[in-house]
């Protein structure tokens, strides 16, 4: 155990039991880590984690709770309980963890091995299931073995899980939303409320302005500024949005620039997605210019999540 929290802590990923699924974890705080994460998976694009704390105590660093929120957290956790909550002021959970969003998905899970390493760890610890995207859950190290070896750092061995099925998630909006059933019943959770849960949407690919959360499609951040892709040349007035070591034509130019991997590198680059979006956005320039990123490896979800930034709002 004190091996799998140095390696989280050192930018590893390591694999451990969770009573509902094994997960894969990575320092909550450490974008570059996130971003080998989703490339370990395979996962096709950038979907808010959930974030794996030891204590209620711990939750309430990174995210801020009402009282639904405190009755729920009091009822079921540690527990199959996934909460999403506005981020706490000082929330140290990495932009691509949460997809952008002002919002964080957490819970605090009830397995012995996952509350040791935890608090052996000492923060948040985002763990998607530990599997190749699009591949049946996790139950045993084995399972995790077979999909992921050689592309982690460390499993550690708890056993088969006791749940076996994902979190249930609940969103705590004005109305709280069942985002995805799992864990907890649904009915165990009303009695808690005392009123229904609200339902997700029918459609989860259609647009919606609540944010989302993990096993859905989530709302994307999009920037104020417009965005413009593929750009070879800069205007004068743009953002420059860049990638790699040659500049485009005119970019001396440029309002304000960021590169999100002056070596060319995409998991660099998607490390530093979120964050430079946002940056640029503050600067009040007509468009960030996003130049070309490359298709492949983690540049098919990057440039999945620029397409999304790049759709004109309405």
């Amino acid at each position: 155990m004190a091996a799998a929290a140095r390696r989280l802590g050192n930018g590893g990923l390591v694999a451990f039991p969770t009573e509902t699924v094994y997960g894969l974890g990575a320092d909550a705080a450490n974008a570059e880590a996130i971003a080998r994460l989703y490339q370990a998976k395979g996962r096709p694009a950038f979907n808010p984690l959930i974030a794996h704390v030891s204590d209620l105590s711990s939750a309430q660093r990174i995210a801020r709770f009402d009282a639904t929120a405190l009755a729920l957290a009091d009822a079921f956790w540690p527990g199959p309980l996934t909460l999403v909550l506005p981020k706490a002021p000082r929330c140290q959970v990495a932009d691509l963890a949460t997809a952008g969003l002002d919002t964080v998905a957490i819970r605090v899970p009830a397995h012995p091995v996952a509350q040791d390493l935890l608090r052996r760890f000492g923060g948040a610890v985002v763990a998607p299931s530990a599997n190749l995207s699009g591949h049946v859950s996790p139950t045993t190290a084995a399972h995790v073995q077979s999909d992921l070896a050689g592309r982690i750092d460390l499993i550690v061995d708890g056993g088969p899980v006791a749940v076996g099925v994902e979190s249930t998630i609940v969103g705590c909006f004005e109305t709280p939303m069942l985002l995805r059933p799992g864990g907890v019943p649904r009915t165990a959770i009303e009695r808690v409320l005392g009123r229904p849960l609200l339902r997700p949407p029918e459609d989860p690919e259609a647009d919606s302005d609540q944010p989302l959360a993990p096993g859905m499609l989530a709302s994307h951040y999009a920037p104020r500024t417009r965005v413009r892709l593929n750009a070879v040349n800069i205007e004068p007035g743009e953002a420059l949005l860049a990638f790699g070591p040659i500049m485009p034509a005119g970019f001396d130019r440029a309002a304000a620039a960021m590169n999100l991997s002056a070596r060319g590198d995409l998991t660099e680059a998607a490390a530093h997605l979120f964050g430079y979006l946002r940056a640029l956005d503050d600067k009040q320039a007509s468009t960030i210019a996003v130049m070309p990123v490359p298709n492949d490896d983690l540049g098919e979800a990057i440039n999945d999540r620029l397409r999304r930034a790049a759709v004109p709002q309405t």
